[in-house]
């Protein structure tokens, strides 16, 4: 869509405005009248202005010198018998094992006693004798009854005891020792086997490195891309649009150039992404302004080609993210709409000078 800004002030209900003005306008609103532009595309075309062909090249034969060992006598074999070899050797062995000899120790006894009881201790009563002193003449009337006790009978027997049981020691024996003689195969019969090298030698021969040949190298076509507008759709309809009427005053692009360059940083290039681009997408078919600025440094006429060059890098990057060329107005001011007094030949500071350094950007009228 092609459209054109302008700013809508009402000031009174009496004024009266052209016939293609919108309907019902609000005061302080701004509107844009969309006029569907012919929208082309850019359509990129290769075309082949020399083509593809082959180079062919011969390329001779190599030799190289090289030197082999040839064999003029065989390897061989020859054989040695190396008798056995015998030694002696002494060998112990024991000519009586030795034993024990035995000595018994019988058992010996001691004596001893021991007393037994034969009759126990007993008590009993007694008829006593008559007292002397009996007044009656019966002398069994003075006789009395005494309960005696008798001891215990005890009897002593003699005894044996054993004093110590019977033993056996042993007395050992020691063995005696003896030694013969032998005759021992210290190393066997055996047959060394010698190799006899073969003998060589050397000669020098020259030897094919590398027949020769062909080599086949393609050169490549050349081609040429050519970038043309084609007619995607014809236009021709009008209406109108409110927008925000900050957009058709300057707004600034605040990007840092290089000192004398016009080539888009990294950085630049992500101000355009974040601040412009937003702004196109939301108002489709608008016409946009580029506008850069120099300070009053330089020469005037550097000065003017180096803010065109730095307007047309920013168009030329909008261009290559899809952007219509037709909605894209790119102008460098060079030093003539400076914002401050530093004209030529007026000192200012760094600050100052910056100041004018500019890109910005509007909406605009067609």
């Amino acid at each position: 869509m092609k459209k054109v800004l302008f700013l809508f002030a009402v000031m009174t209900a009496s004024i009266t405005w052209a016939q293609d003005l919108p309907t019902n306008p609000e005061p302080g609103k701004c509107y844009v009248r969309c006029t569907t532009p012919d929208v082309y595309v850019n359509e990129t075309i290769t075309l082949t202005v020399k083509p593809a062909y082959k180079v062919l090249k011969t390329v001779p034969a190599t030799y190289k010198t090289v030197t082999e060992q040839v064999e003029v006598k065989a390897a061989g074999k020859k054989l040695t018998v190396i008798p056995e070899k015998w030694g002696t050797e002494t060998v112990s062995y024991v000519s009586k094992e030795g034993g024990n000899t035995l000595r018994i120790t019988p058992a010996s006894f001691g004596k001893g006693s021991e007393t037994i009881e034969t009759r126990p201790a007993y008590a009993q009563w007694e008829l006593g004798a008559a007292a002397p002193d009996c007044a009656s003449g019966n002398p069994d009337d003075c006789r009395y009854w005494c309960y005696k006790g008798y001891p215990a009978e005890f009897t002593t027997i003699e005894t044996t005891t054993l004093a110590g049981d019977a033993s056996v020691s042993k007395t050992p024996i020691a063995s005696k020792n003896a030694s013969y003689t032998k005759r021992v195969l210290l190393e066997p019969a055996k047959v060394v086997e010698e190799v006899i090298p073969a003998e060589y030698k050397t000669i020098t021969k020259t030897v094919l490195d590398k027949d020769a040949y062909t080599t086949e190298e393609t050169v490549a076509a050349q081609t040429k891309s050519f970038t043309k507008e084609v007619l995607k759709e014809k236009g021709g309809l009008t209406t109108w649009k409110e927008v925000e009427c900050s957009l058709v005053e300057y707004q600034a692009l605040p990007i840092n150039w290089n000192s004398g360059s016009a080539t888009l940083t990294a950085a630049a290039k992500s101000i355009i992404d974040t601040k412009l681009m937003p702004v196109l997408a939301q108002n489709p078919g608008v016409k946009v302004e580029l506008a850069s600025h120099t300070d009053s440094q330089g020469n005037d006429v550097s000065n003017q080609d180096l803010s065109e060059r730095r307007a047309k890098a920013v168009a030329d990057y909008l261009i290559s993210k899809g952007v219509n060329s037709s909605l894209l107005v790119a102008n460098g001011y060079g030093e003539t709409k400076l914002l401050n007094r530093c004209k030529d030949g007026v000192p200012c500071t760094a600050r100052e000078h910056a100041a004018n350094r500019r890109t910005q950007f509007r909406l605009i009228n067609n």
